[in-house]
């Protein structure tokens, strides 16, 4: 890239102002991404703050080399998450980042909130904060419908809330360009409260390139390596749903609220029965020639009152993404075995906006604490939920959606609140008050999720060194290396917009010839270097808004559910954590507030 400024857009909604700056010394420092997000993070986001506070920032920040190479397409966003009640932070596909850089902006920063309901336009360097009060309720391919310019021959992207941020779910998601999400730790929520239903972007201008000879060479090498190494075929093939099979082969795949790891109806809702009845197409991000994304259709009837012929001439034909955490999700772990069955949750969610892993972990504890009488009907106002039952389920999440009485509004504000009030914290299944990703496969997971910056299977793959161990056993030691060491090499694919999907394509080697081609000479040592700075960084801003390590508490269910490598061990998991925290302090960062024994955190005993 040339040595063009790398503009940050600042947007001030209570203001209704707009202002940019130079971010160029930033970008040169932290490359992009996660790394300048968790900067002006920092900066922007006062110590203890509500997160639906109108100061409340929403950082958005590109890859240094979104839309330069192959699957770097990849937008952060950071804000104090509702849900954790300290860092939040998500990833997106789609078109956002390409058509923020064309457009001139690198980073955006939203503050303030709107009296009324507003979108965000940014058109090159035009920015307009517009009166919307018309898209308030509809759902977010509603409003992307609305909002897309079929004239328009830039890149351009949508952003859109549906009624669950608007109604404050914490749990509520961002969707970007129909089939992407900003998911997990409430983005969608912080949106609501700033009254910022949307936001549109078209970039008409592109990406200057410093050494376009040598960047195209390199370009052509790693999409020959992305398209014929056979290394991102299964993302293309079957999508991540691939993993439902091996995992339930491995008696890995959470099934019935991770009461079990075998889900006997396991073959229907994989990705081969995706692939069979449901699949319509497969969509790409600009720039990635992998296709990953998977739709499946569901169909429903127009007015079918009126039409008393042949019905399937009157249905709407929808389509709905989907990968293996909302299958596993509102699928095995609720014991929902039939494809279309779970394709109608997943529509559901997508529809209303909100984070469908989570959604079916709130719902898996409310059947269980239902059957155990914690909750009662009235509490659920007459609704029953089953497991297996995609209707009630269903019933159950609308509910969730329009808070239709205090105990569904717990229920919005995640299974960690919901157990906090009703009980049954030992079924709760969350860590760091994250819903947990489906993948049970042992130690390196759990320690993984709970000490990773966002609480995710993302933050540093666990799984994969719980999977190495079922062939070679690796010691605790081991366990820790691989964690300490994989989050700290995503920090900085995070920051160059690298999807995780190529990440045995982007090695450190590679992105190092990659900056280094630009006259950013990094070594691999500084690149790892990096890795950790950023995330001390995260770190820090979690410690600060209060995150303590030792409150924290694994549920007594994962230690009563084996695992591939047998049951899970609160001896070997609190070495794996030791370690970890050892290795984290040898680094200079303190990950607890006080010296206290390990072994209280994981404790089957519960705090009042």
């Amino acid at each position: 890239m040339t040595d063009l400024p790398e503009n940050i857009l600042h947007i001030d909604l209570s203001a209704s102002s707009v202002r940019v700056t130079d971010g160029s010394d930033l970008f040169r420092r932290c490359l992009g991404g996660e790394g300048v997000a968790i900067e002006l993070l920092l900066t922007e986001c006062a110590r203890g703050i509500d997160p639906f506070s109108p100061d409340a920032p929403i950082i958005l920040a590109t890859g240094h080399l979104t839309s330069v190479y192959p699957c770097a397409s990849k937008t952060i966003a950071m804000f104090k998450s509702p849900l954790t009640g300290n860092l939040g932070e998500s990833h997106v596909g789609g078109h956002l980042a390409a058509a923020l850089r064309f457009a001139g902006f690198d980073a955006v920063v939203i503050k303030g909130a709107s009296e009324r309901v507003v979108a965000l336009h940014i058109e090159d360097s035009k920015v307009k904060i517009v009166h919307a009060a018309s898209l308030w309720g509809l759902s977010p391919l509603d409003v992307e419908k609305a909002l897309r310019d079929p004239t328009y021959d830039g890149m351009q992207s949508v952003v859109a809330i549906g009624r669950g941020g608007e109604n404050y779910l914490y749990f509520s998601n961002a969707i970007v360009d129909r089939f992407h999400h900003f998911g997990r730790l409430g983005l969608g929520a912080i949106l609501g409260a700033k009254k910022l239903k949307a936001i549109s972007v078209k970039g008409g201008g592109e990406v200057p390139l410093k050494n376009p000879t040598e960047q195209k060479a390199m370009y052509e090498e790693i999409y020959r390596e992305t398209v014929l190494s056979g290394k991102m075929g299964k993302y293309h093939d079957l999508g991540t749903p691939e993993n439902v099979l091996v995992l339930n082969e491995i008696k890995a795949l959470p099934t019935k609220n991770f009461s079990k790891s075998f889900f006997d109806r396991a073959e229907r809702i994989s990705g081969q029965a995706y692939a069979e009845l449901d699949l319509e197409r497969k969509i790409s991000c600009p720039g990635c020639p992998v296709a990953c994304i998977h739709l499946g259709s569901i169909s429903t009837e127009f007015a079918p009152q009126h039409e008393l012929g042949r019905k399937e001439i009157f249905q709407e034909l929808k389509l709905v993404p989907y990968n293996y955490e909302p299958i596993y999700a509102l699928g095995s772990n609720l014991e929902v075995g039939e494809s279309r069955s779970v394709l109608s949750l997943i529509a559901f969610c997508e529809e209303t906006g909100i984070d469908a892993m989570m959604a079916g972990t709130v719902l898996a504890w409310a059947t269980e604490a239902y059957e155990r009488g914690l909750i009662t009907s009235e509490d659920t106002g007459g609704i029953v939920p089953i497991w297996s039952d995609s209707d009630s389920y269903l019933k159950f999440l609308e509910n969730i959606v329009s808070k239709s009485n205090s105990f569904y509004a717990r229920l919005a504000q995640g299974v960690a609140a919901a157990a906090d009030k009703y009980g049954g914290r030992e079924f709760a299944i969350a860590l760091g008050k994250n819903g947990l990703a489906g993948y049970w496969t042992g130690p390196g997971f759990v320690v993984g999720t709970l000490v990773g910056a966002r609480h995710s299977h993302l933050s540093n793959a666990g799984y994969t060194i719980d999977q190495n161990s079922i062939r070679k056993n690796s010691l605790p030691e081991q366990i820790a290396d691989y964690l300490v060491e994989e989050e700290n090499w995503r920090c900085v694919l995070n920051s160059l917009g690298i999807c995780l999907f190529s990440r045995t394509i982007y090695s450190k080697e590679l992105v190092s010839r990659l900056l280094a081609n630009e006259g950013n000479n990094l070594t691999t040592d500084q690149l790892d270097e990096l890795g950790r700075d950023i995330f001390h960084k995260m770190y820090r801003f979690k410690l600060r808004e209060g995150f303590d390590l030792e409150q924290e508490r694994v549920p007594e269910r994962l230690f009563e559910t084996p695992t591939p490598l047998g049951m899970l061990d609160r001896q070997s998991v609190e070495s794996v954590l030791s370690l970890y925290i050892k290795k984290r302090e040898g680094e200079g960062l303190h990950l607890k507030k006080e010296e206290k024994a390990l072994l209280d955190l994981l404790s089957p005993r519960t705090r009042s």
